[in-house]
């Protein structure tokens, strides 16, 4: 539930910084042209109030985007249940296709294989 929460508002704010940064003007004028006017003071907010409003906003939709990263790590680790590894998924599946051994004493050691002595024929070459 936090998770997709989390998750949700995660998009929002990555569709929003990417609209606050396309509106930022740019050398050539960029998007706030169409907002401030051509003039810059005859706009909505006017040239300088919509520089500063959108750079406000985008260092805010910034640290917003850092802080669900953050937190998005932290919840996903226990709410996706991602194994650490190939390595310890593969161990755990070994483990419980074993039986348990109840008392050691019941395995026998293997018997020790004779080795072929050399002879005395190989050592003479």
């Amino acid at each position: 539930m936090v998770y997709g929460l989390l998750v949700t508002l995660f998009v929002i704010v990555c569709v929003l910084m990417v609209i606050v940064i396309l509106l930022q003007a740019s050398k050539g004028g960029g998007l706030v042209g169409s907002i401030g006017g051509v003039g810059g003071s005859g706009g909505i907010l006017g040239a300088r109030g919509a520089a500063n409003l959108l750079q406000k906003m985008t260092i805010g939709l910034g640290i917003a985007y850092g802080v669900l990263c953050f937190l998005i790590s932290l919840v996903g680790k226990t709410a996706v249940g991602i194994p650490e590894s190939r390595t310890q998924e593969q161990i755990r599946q070994e483990q419980q296709v074993l039986p348990p051994v109840s008392d050691p004493g019941e395995l026998q050691p293997a018997a020790p294989q004779e080795q072929p002595q050399p002879s005395q024929d190989d050592s003479a070459q």
